[in-house]
């Protein structure tokens, strides 16, 4: 299938590495020019030849981080500069801190709502300009299952996670005559460096090895296994593209059918 986003652009949030990095990859396979950004500058510039090098396309890496304002502002910036457009935006970041309401303070609530709700604010902001003059818009919001159903320990994600859901609802209505879509994707237990931190901490707390904490994760998954990020990105490049222009305002899990609630 022809998904239409052939020569478009796209800036891809958190993506050296991860979920981020099978996104961006999944959209240079589409023939997608690419903005993609990190803060570790290493792996960052290593994942750009990667993809340059499998997709042949146009990738500009830059250093950033996306919980700072000003960082976001330079990465819209600098990829106007160098494609003169911007039609795909993907917002993903990293989970904040596992642990319980009584383990954090105020400063730990702003910097968790700054990682993963203002930073999603930020970039909406910067990019919704220019995606309204062209008339053509897809804004991907990577979050989590625990927008559907909390999961425990997790209280800073599955508050502010839950914010990106009533934002990306209420934008979806307000710029749906621009033709600027926006939808969430919500990860369930997929195989990343995240997942393996989680396995680390809780394998640590329960004196299990990562392995056993793995294989254990898999046993409520009716599917059986941890997925792929190429499992998710697959969604998130339809989500993209002009085949879904009949889709926004939507939030879907990727989970191997891990949620059992019915919405």
């Amino acid at each position: 299938m022809d998904l239409g986003i052939k020569n478009k652009v796209a800036i891809v949030a958190a993506s050296s590495k991860g979920l981020g990095k099978g996104v961006a990859l999944g959209l240079a396979e589409e023939g997608v020019n690419l903005t993609i950004c990190a803060r570790g500058i290493e792996a960052l510039e290593d994942t750009a030849e990667e993809i340059r090098s499998k997709a042949g396309v146009g990738v500009l890496p830059i250093q950033a981080d996306v919980s700072n304002a000003d960082d976001i502002k330079r990465v819209v910036s600098e990829t106007l500069h160098k494609y003169s457009k911007l039609h795909i935006l993907i917002n993903n970041a990293g989970g904040p801190p596992l642990g319980y309401f009584a383990d954090f303070s105020l400063e730990d609530w702003k910097r968790a709502l700054g990682l993963n709700l203002l930073s999603t604010i930020s970039f909406i902001k910067e990019s919704i300009p220019h995606m309204r003059k062209q008339k053509w818009g897809r804004i991907v919001n990577i979050t989590s299952v625990a927008v559907k159903q909390p999961i425990e320990g997790l209280i800073l994600s599955n508050t502010s996670r839950a914010g990106v859901i009533g934002l990306t609802k209420t934008l979806s209505n307000e710029y749906a005559k621009d033709n600027i879509l926006f939808n969430n994707v919500c990860p369930g237990r997929i195989l990343t460096d995240r997942i393996i931190h989680l396995a680390e901490t809780r394998a640590k707390n329960a004196n299990m090895s990562v392995e056993e904490v793995l294989s254990s994760m898999e046993k409520d998954i009716p599917i059986g296994r941890i997925g792929k990020p190429k499992e998710l990105a697959d969604l998130v490049v339809f989500l993209s593209s002009e085949r879904a222009s009949y889709i926004t305002g939507t939030t879907i899990q990727v989970d191997g059918g891990a949620v059992k609630g019915i919405y």
